[in-house]
């Protein structure tokens, strides 16, 4: 009888994979869900093969400042991203990738545009900490 519930149990999970395209192609990664705030995590990996073709805008939001991913576009303390990013962006289908040490401020900030109905929002994952740990260069001003 257990044997019965356990191949059953694989079976329906088999085939709700399948069902779902869980599978992955040779080489591909699946895509970081969106987290259930709204915004998506990426990792330093992402967020450098996304500089190479970038089409989004890099904030950086921690407080005080201490240091930044090259290709940043502006510094908004986390603090400020609900009075400030309206002004910079009204386009609240824009792509914005927000970073700040840890990653910590990003998540609030990220947390607060998406309340605010901005719907591609992008926080690097671990900060400026995990960039580094990455072996890509955090520049000082």
């Amino acid at each position: 009888m257990k044997r019965g519930v356990v191949l059953f149990v694989g079976a329906a999970i088999v085939a709700a994979a399948v069902t779902l395209g869980l599978s992955v192609a040779k080489g591909q990664r699946l895509r970081q869900p969106t987290n259930p705030s709204g915004y998506q995590n990426i990792s330093p990996d992402q967020l450098s093969a996304m500089l190479q073709r970038k089409d989004f805008l890099l904030v950086n939001v921690h407080i005080p400042y201490a240091g930044q991913v090259e290709g940043t576009d502006f510094f908004v303390p986390y603090t400020d991203v609900e009075t400030k990013v309206p002004a910079t962006l009204p386009d609240r289908q824009a792509k914005i990738v927000l970073y700040c040490q840890t990653g910590r401020m990003s998540a609030i900030a990220a947390e607060a545009l998406v309340r605010m109905g901005y719907t591609n929002v992008v926080n690097l994952d671990g900060g400026m900490v995990a960039w580094e740990r990455a072996g890509y260069p955090v520049h000082q001003r």
